[in-house]
């Protein structure tokens, strides 16, 4: 049974399950939005939890998490890159957890208002009919069984939205999805799981978990480690097939003076494209601005990208041929361009307990790429599922070998 709003997590400052001073003390090692809400479903479970990060989400200095374009997507997501048939797997079942929670959060106005979390149409536009590509056919049959909520399919949405016909989108679908304003997501989390009880500790971490878990545990009293710290895992968990894909976004003013309010999130991805140089990304971020995007540049670390930067003109250049009026859009005058680095892996997604050192206690979350939003509540879920084993002396298993067990297990309280 996948984990739930109000049975087994609560939106509210205080934990579900009060711990004890017997009550088992996780160490979760990254402040973003895996480690967030990771802390939070452990804290609603009667976890004692503390948090280890060297950055706190704020608007001087953005965490990864605050960048992402944080629009909710059925795997794979816009940006593509997600080709491990096992961890595709997985993800298909964690961003449908997700959706669940983020669409009750949503449903209360005045936690949506808090959170930043709003529903919204989100609209899929296709250079071919979606019927002539297997792969897309089966994406969207699998969209469509899934639960969502508001799915329509019909080639009037282009008309509808304004679309130029010249741009060369033929077919379309529609259905209603979480969209977040991550800055203020990210502080309503923060406040969120230090009222339900987490301790939060400014530090760096520099070293192999590995090698250093034994330290760790003895100076934090940890019963638990989880390593959430995105891109930083490829020191932390000593994997060196993490790595970054560059994106940036331009923020406009999506008042409904200079172009029609854009008030759905239009979209062309990376694999209905064919090309991950031509993905269209238009979401609203919140009531007055709108994110263009988007663009995918592997293993680029440097966060040099400026307006002027050729591969961000043609970001704004092919998104305004796609929607006419975009070329008069206004700057946001006082955060123009966000640009950060996704955190991939060769493998992609990894929820896993370590499996270099028999018996360590160790619980990996990393790799998530453009879609820690889409993925959080339901690789927190696995994330718990693990702690248990690891507390409970049962030994690690690789992911590909529990893909349909934790499936078929759902969420369980731990006794």
């Amino acid at each position: 049974m996948p984990l739930t709003l109000w049975r087994d997590i609560s939106p509210i400052g205080q934990p579900l399950r009060r711990p004890t001073n017997k009550s088992p003390h996780v160490l979760i090692v990254g402040g973003g939005v895996t480690g967030l809400i990771s802390s939070w479903v452990l804290l609603d479970r009667g976890y004692r939890v503390t948090i280890v990060s060297s950055a706190w989400a704020s608007d001087e200095q953005r965490l990864t998490s605050q960048i992402a374009g944080a629009l909710w997507e059925f795997p794979p997501a816009v940006c593509g890159q997600h080709t491990d048939k096992i961890s595709l797997a997985h993800s298909k079942h964690w961003s449908m957890t997700a959706y669940h929670i983020w669409d009750g959060i949503a449903s209360i106005p005045a936690l949506s208002e808090a959170s930043g979390v709003r529903m919204m149409p989100s609209d899929f536009f296709f250079p071919d009919p979606v019927d002539s590509d297997k792969a897309q056919v089966e994406k969207m049959t699998e969209i469509m069984a899934s639960g969502v909520r508001g799915f329509y399919r019909g080639a009037d949405i282009i008309d509808e939205r304004g679309v130029d016909p010249a741009y060369g989108a033929v077919d379309a679908y529609e259905l209603m999805a979480p969209v977040i304003d991550t800055d203020k997501a990210m502080g309503w989390l923060m406040e969120l799981v230090e009222g339900k009880g987490a301790n939060l500790v400014t530090e760096t971490l520099n070293d192999d978990l590995v090698e250093i878990e034994d330290e760790l545990r003895e100076r934090f009293d940890a019963d638990v480690i989880i390593n959430c710290t995105g891109l930083h895992a490829q020191v932390l968990a000593g994997d060196e097939s993490v790595y970054p894909i560059r994106g940036g976004l331009i923020r406009v003013i999506n008042d409904g003076s200079d172009f029609p309010k854009v008030d759905a999130a239009l979209t062309i991805t990376a694999d209905a494209a064919h090309s991950s140089n031509e993905i269209i990304f238009l979401v609203p971020r919140n009531d007055n601005i709108l994110l263009i995007g988007g663009i995918t540049e592997p293993h680029e670390w440097d966060l040099d990208l400026t307006l002027d930067t050729p591969i961000i003109r043609r970001m704004r250049q092919r998104c305004e041929k796609f929607l006419p009026g975009l070329e008069n859009a206004r700057l946001d005058p006082e955060y123009p361009l966000a640009q950060g680095l996704r955190p991939f892996r060769g493998q992609n997604v990894r929820v896993e307990r370590e499996l270099r050192r028999t018996g360590s206690r160790i619980v990996h979350s990393y790799g998530h790429g453009g879609a820690g939003w889409s993925l959080s509540f339901g690789c927190a879920q696995d994330v718990a599922m693990l702690v248990d084993e690891a507390l409970d002396g049962i030994p690690a298993r690789p992911m590909s070998e529990t893909v349909f067990e934790r499936k078929a297990a759902g969420f369980q309280r731990r006794r």
